[in-house]
């Protein structure tokens, strides 16, 4: 398979942004920083790229101008073992100003999309047991940060 690189397109905020996703993801840093050339668009000598890793993941951030910004089309999905790590990770993208949404989704303070998922959501949604797996559906749609405990308690309430 290719390499590929995932790339997000910022206005002017690439390395700060790099430099705040490698703070909170473990195994993750910044490899490479290029620079705008004499040959524009941007003055020469100010960021262009910013290639990160994110737990061992190559990302490209790019300082490409206002004309494009995040919506909720694209996400990342943080699949988390226990409340803690999604309690961790919900702090974290929501702090400085990110904004929660519903169902475990949230925007961080740049407008990017992070979806933060326990991975026992996703087994009560395989629960072979269809009542049980309607009634987690039924309370994750209830809830911003998922809580794994509620999500059980709702499952179980049949």
């Amino acid at each position: 398979m290719p390499a590929m690189t995932t790339c997000l397109w910022f206005d002017d905020q690439a390395k700060e942004a790099a430099d705040y996703y490698s703070r909170i993801f473990p195994n993750s840093r910044i490899t490479d920083v290029e620079y705008y050339g004499e040959a524009g668009p941007r003055p020469a000598g100010t960021v262009l790229t910013v290639s990160f890793e994110l737990d061992g993941r190559p990302f490209i951030a790019l300082n490409g101008g206002p004309e494009f910004t995040f919506d909720e089309a694209v996400s990342i999905q943080v699949h988390c073992r226990d409340q803690e790590e999604v309690d961790y990770y919900w702090n974290a993208l929501t702090a400085d100003g990110g904004q929660e949404s519903q169902c475990g989704w949230l925007k961080d303070r740049f407008g990017f999309s992070w979806q933060i998922v326990p991975n026992r959501l996703t087994e009560l949604l395989k629960d072979p047991d269809a009542g049980r797996a309607r009634r987690a559906m039924t309370a994750m749609l209830q809830m911003r940060r998922i809580v794994i405990a509620d999500l059980e308690s709702a499952a179980d309430a049949g």
